[in-house]
C-alpha cells in the first residue's frame, strides 16, 4: 500500500471512528509501518494514545485484529469504548459463558469482527492457534509487553510462551506495546519475543500534566486526609498501600471522615473485588484504597490522583502506578508519603522472596532508585526520565522539588568521601558494603579485602548508616555513579570523577524523615480542567454536561469517561458548537457518538448560551 494512501486512510479512521483530527507523537509514523506490514516495539506513556497504533491498523489491514491483553477488566473497558465508537469488537475470557464464547468465534469467523482481545492463556490453549489460522489474523498487538521480561516489574510466564506467534504466523505483523521499559527490559522483550527485525518506537516517557510530590511521613493517614480534602474532595483517585491489613484499615478510616472509599486487594473475595472495581469505573468522586493489585487493568481515564501511603519497589512500578492518574491528558497529581520503614519493609519482603540471588540484586538495584527519588533535591521528572534514558532539562516547575526547592547542605566533602569508598574498594561493591567500609566495621568481607586498611576505611563513623545510605542514594539518583547491572556494583563516571577531584560542588538534601513537611504551592497546570475556566458560565455548563453524561452512563450501564472523557467536555465548554459539523471538530466526538449522543449535548451546550 503506498505510503500517502496509508496515511490517507489512517487519518479517515482516525477522525470519523475517534473523533481526532491530528495523530500525536509518533502515532502516524507507528500506524503506517504496521499497516504496511512491519513489526514494531512501541513504548509510549499510559495516555499517550498506544492502543490507537494497533486499533487503527486492524481496522485497515484485511482481516482480525488479535490483541493479547493480560487482564480481564482491561479488554473489556476498551472493547466497551471501541464498540461505543461503532468497531466491531470483541473478547473472550474466562468470564463469558461457552455459547457466548462460541457465538463470538462464529462471528470471527464469518468476517464480523475487526478487533478480538484475549489474554496470554486463552491464546496459548489447546486448539485456539488453529482457530486463528480460519480467521486470518491481521496483526497481533502484544499489550503491557514488559510482563514478558523477568527484568520487569510485572513478569508473566505465560507471555515467554508467546513467541510461538513468530513462529505460527511468520507473516502477520506483531507490535508489542508498553508504558514501561528501562533497557534491561527493552533488550528482553526483542529477545523473547523474537523482535528482532522490529522498529523501535521510542516516545517521551515524560506525563507533563502530572504534578509529582514525595512527602516525608509525619502522620501518614493524615497527610493523606488533608490532601484529598484540600484538592481532590470530589474527584476520583487511587490510594495505594503496602498490604492488605492496612488497604481495609485506611478505607475505614476515611470513610469515617467523611470520604467514600472502597478497599480493594487480593486477599478478598473475587465477586466483592470485581463488584467495587466496577462501582470505581463507573462513579465519579470514588477513591478505591487498594494494594498493587488493583489498577493494570483500570482503563478510567479521569483519576485526578494517585497516592502512595507505602513505597512502590521500583521506579518502573511507580510510574506505572502514578500513570493511572490524569489518562485524559488533564491535570493530575502523584502523591507519595515516604518514610524509612517502608522501605525497610520492601527490602525485607525482597531478602525473604524465594527469587534468585541474581534476582535480587536486581531488585535491590531498582529500589535504591526509587530511594534515590525520594530523597532527591532534582527536578523529580528529570530523575524519573533519567531513569529510562531519557535527557531532561530542568526544571519542569511541576513537581515539588521545583515548586517549593528542599533544604539542602554542601554535600560535597561526604560526596568524596562516598566517591573514595568506590574507587579504593576497585568499584566493584554495592552500597551495603560501602556504607560499611565508611563507618568502619569490622565484618569478615572487610577484613578479607583488607579494606580496613585503606584511607577511606572508618571516615564516616561520625554519622549514622542510614545518613551514608542516603548520600549514596543521591549520588545514583543525581548520576554521579553508574550501577553495573550485572553485579550491582558502584561505578564512577565523569560527573563522579569531578567531585571526587573538587573540581565540581554538590548539594545534598538532609533526610528528608526527619524533616517536616511543608505546604506546597498550589501545581501549576499545563491542562484544563473545570477549575481553569475562566468564568461561572463555562464552570456551570461544564457540571451540567457532566450530569448529562452521568445519566446516560448509567442508562447504558457503561462507565461515564466511555460516553466521553472529561477532556472531550472541557473542549465542548470551550468551542461551544452549535451544529453537528461544529461537534465533529471537538476533540474525541466521532460520527458513531455524534449520531448516539450529539444531539443531547448540543441541546445543553445551547441552552447555556
Amino acid at each position: 500500500m503506498e505510503n500517502s494512501t496509508t496515511q490517507s486512510l489512517a487519518i479517515d479512521v482516525l477522525s470519523k471512528v475517534f473523533g481526532y483530527q491530528e495523530f500525536r507523537g509518533q502515532q502516524e509514523e507507528i500506524i503506517s509501518h504496521v499497516i504496511d506490514g512491519g513489526d514494531a516495539l512501541v513504548l509510549v506513556p499510559t495516555g499517550g494514545g498506544k492502543s490507537l497504533c494497533y486499533q487503527i491498523p486492524s481496522l485497515i489491514r484485511e482481516g482480525v485484529g488479535i490483541v493479547i491483553s493480560p487482564l480481564i477488566a482491561l479488554m473489556q473497558d476498551q472493547v466497551n469504548a471501541l464498540v461505543e465508537n461503532g468497531v466491531r469488537a470483541a473478547y473472550l475470557n474466562s468470564t463469558l459463558s461457552p455459547t457466548i464464547s462460541r457465538g463470538i468465534c462464529e462471528a470471527a469467523v464469518a468476517g464480523k469482527i475487526d478487533l478480538l482481545y484475549v489474554s496470554p492463556e486463552r491464546l496459548l490453549m489447546d486448539g485456539f492457534l488453529q482457530f486463528l489460522e480460519g480467521i486470518n489474523p491481521c496483526l497481533f498487538a502484544i499489550d503491557e509487553a514488559h510482563c514478558v521480561s523477568m527484568w520487569g516489574h510485572d513478569f508473566r510466564k505465560e507471555y515467554v510462551k508467546l513467541s510461538v506467534l513468530h513462529e505460527r504466523f511468520p507473516k502477520v505483523p506483531r507490535v508489542a506495546l508498553t508504558a514501561t521499559a528501562d533497557a534491561p527490559t527493552r533488550k528482553d522483550i526483542v529477545e523473547r519475543l523474537h523482535l528482532e527485525d522490529a522498529q523501535l518506537f521510542l516516545s517521551s516517557f515524560d506525563r507533563s500534566n502530572i504534578c509529582y510530590r514525595i512527602v516525608p511521613k509525619n502522620d501518614g493517614r493524615r497527610q493523606l486526609l488533608s490532601f484529598i480534602k484540600n484538592e481532590h474532595q470530589e474527584d476520583s483517585g487511587i490510594v495505594y498501600c503496602q498490604t492488605r491489613k492496612n488497604v481495609e484499615k485506611i478505607s475505614e478510616w476515611l470513610n469515617k471522615q467523611g470520604l467514600n472509599t472502597l478497599p480493594y486487594h487480593a486477599g478478598m473475595d473475587t465477586s466483592m473485588r470485581q463488584k467495587h472495581q466496577e462501582k470505581f469505573q463507573k462513579e465519579e468522586g470514588l477513591v478505591i484504597v487498594a494494594t498493587v493489585a488493583f489498577g493494570m487493568g483500570i482503563d478510567k481515564s479521569n483519576v485526578r490522583f494517585v497516592a502512595h501511603l507505602g513505597m512502590p519497589k521500583s521506579v518502573e512500578a511507580y510510574y506505572q502506578e502514578t500513570g493511572r492518574a490524569g489518562r485524559d491528558g488533564l491535570a493530575a497529581n502523584a502523591w507519595m508519603a515516604f518514610g524509612h520503614a517502608d522501605a525497610i519493609m520492601v527490602r525485607k519482603w525482597l531478602e525473604d522472596s524465594t527469587a534468585s540471588q541474581h534476582q535480587k540484586m536486581i531488585e535491590r538495584q531498582k529500589l535504591n532508585a526509587l530511594l534515590g527519588l525520594c530523597e532527591t533535591i532534582q527536578c523529580r521528572r528529570e530523575v524519573i526520565l533519567n531513569y529510562f534514558d531519557e535527557d531532561y532539562s530542568a526544571p519542569c516547575g511541576n513537581c515539588d522539588n521545583c515548586l517549593t526547592p528542599p533544604k539542602t547542605y554542601d554535600g560535597s566533602i561526604d560526596a568524596q568521601k562516598a566517591l573514595s569508598a568506590i574507587y579504593r574498594t576497585n568499584q566493584i561493591f554495592g552500597a551495603v558494603y560501602l556504607v560499611d567500609v565508611l563507618v568502619g566495621s569490622s565484618n569478615a568481607r572487610i577484613m578479607n579485602f583488607n579494606h580496613h586498611r585503606i584511607k577511606t576505611y572508618g571516615v564516616g563513623k561520625d554519622q549514622s548508616k542510614a545518613h551514608w545510605f542516603s548520600v549514596f542514594r543521591q549520588l545514583i539518583a543525581g548520576n554521579y555513579v553508574d550501577v553495573d547491572s550485572e553485579n550491582g556494583g558502584l561505578q564512577l563516571n565523569v560527573k563522579g570523577s569531578q567531585v571526587l577531584k573538587g573540581e565540581l560542588k554538590i548539594q545534598l538534601r538532609h533526610d528528608p524523615v526527619i524533616e517536616k513537611s511543608k505546604a506546597i504551592k498550589e501545581p501549576r497546570s499545563k491542562s484544563l480542567s473545570a477549575s481553569n475556566f475562566d468564568n461561572n458560565v463555562d464552570k456551570v455548563l461544564f457540571d451540567a454536561l457532566r450530569q448529562l453524561r452521568r445519566d446516560i452512563a448509567m442508562e447504558h450501564d457503561v462507565p461515564a469517561y466511555i460516553i466521553f472523557s472529561d477532556a472531550t467536555l472541557v473542549d465542548m465548554v470551550l468551542k461551544k458548537p452549535q451544529s453537528s459539523n461544529a461537534m465533529l471538530a471537538v476533540r474525541g466526538v466521532g460520527e458513531a457518538k455524534l449520531e448516539k449522543y450529539g444531539e443531547e449535548f448540543l441541546e445543553v451546550i445551547s441552552g447555556s448560551m
